[in-house]
């Protein structure tokens, strides 16, 4: 419980870091503002266009009568756009990340460069930095495709449908918005998406701390653009006391230098230290007579 709150920790004060530097702010907005338009004219056309989609592709059902027709179809339609709307939320932060990638790299090293020590740099070129965000992104979309047709399926349980399901739904929707925040900072620091799920899956709590408080507020598209700059100055300031944590368990795990003071263990030649960089005497013949 203590990491759910460290995480919830982290979001507010990546907040409160934009909110002390307000150009940031304004710059981190730019990008969710031009992906909420193409999402709204999308949903929009989607709209539209759904009864439209839905009567080709259901071409039997042209001769029904009026009750059957109408209502297959309708509901049909809703689902379509229900659909759509799912995609949108569960796709807006990977665009808008994407969309924005220069963008929250910049924010991203001002917050490395303000908190002090290094400020990682990719050192690719942005074409080659778009090009693994998005094809990171891809991949993480797909896992989220995955598990929600799993908790779909899982819905249709009476009760567990109802009540663990839905929590078991945000849940994954916070883990992977948090993979794909503090993504734009461990890419500067060359980590590779495996590994980040890894350190991630090590602190689960502490990830979920933060992404599950933002999958509730992202279901508002415009909340979603206000917290977006915050949300990437604290997914900075948590990838940076995870990655000290690694090098401290890392550190931690290396093997101690021998003692050269220290006795001889049983399993070690008692004459191996003393005699090491002596050349060869007369009396090594007596010594090698008491070794065997």
């Amino acid at each position: 419980m203590r990491d759910l709150g460290a995480g919830f920790g982290y979001l507010v004060k990546g907040q409160q870091w934009v909110g002390r530097h307000g150009r940031w702010f304004g710059i981190g907005l730019l990008p969710g503002l031009i992906t909420l338009v193409l999402y709204a004219a999308a949903l929009v056309g989607l709209a539209y266009g759904a009864d439209d989609l839905v009567g080709w592709a259901t071409p039997f059902a042209d001769d029904w009568s009026s009750p059957w027709q109408g209502g297959l179809r309708g509901f049909l339609t809703a689902l379509v756009w229900v659909f759509g709307l799912f995609l949108a939320v569960i796709t807006f932060t990977a665009v808008t990340l994407l969309v924005g990638q220069p963008f929250y790299e910049s924010l991203s090293e001002a917050v490395d460069r303000a908190e002090g020590g290094e400020v990682p740099e990719s050192g690719l070129p942005l074409w080659r930095e778009l090009w693994i965000s998005a094809r990171d992104s891809l991949r993480i979309v797909v896992r989220v495709a995955v598990f929600g047709v799993l908790l779909f399926a899982l819905g249709f349980v009476p009760v567990v449908g109802q009540t663990v399901v839905p929590v078991l739904g945000f849940c994954v929707t916070g883990f992977f918005l948090a993979e794909e925040l503090t993504a734009v900072a461990l890419q500067r620091r060359r980590v590779e998406l495996r590994e980040r799920l890894d350190l991630l899956r090590g602190r689960r709590m502490l990830t979920l701390g933060f992404g599950v408080p933002l999958a509730l507020a992202f279901l508002v598209p415009f909340v979603a653009v206000l917290l977006m700059p915050g949300a990437v100055a604290g997914a900075t300031l948590l990838v940076r006391d995870l990655t000290e944590d690694r090098a401290g368990e890392d550190a931690g795990h290396t093997a101690p230098e021998p003692d050269p003071h220290a006795p001889p263990r049983h399993d070690q030649d008692p004459y191996a230290s003393r005699d090491q960089g002596r050349p060869a005497g007369p009396y090594d013949l007596g010594k090698d007579q008491a070794r065997s």
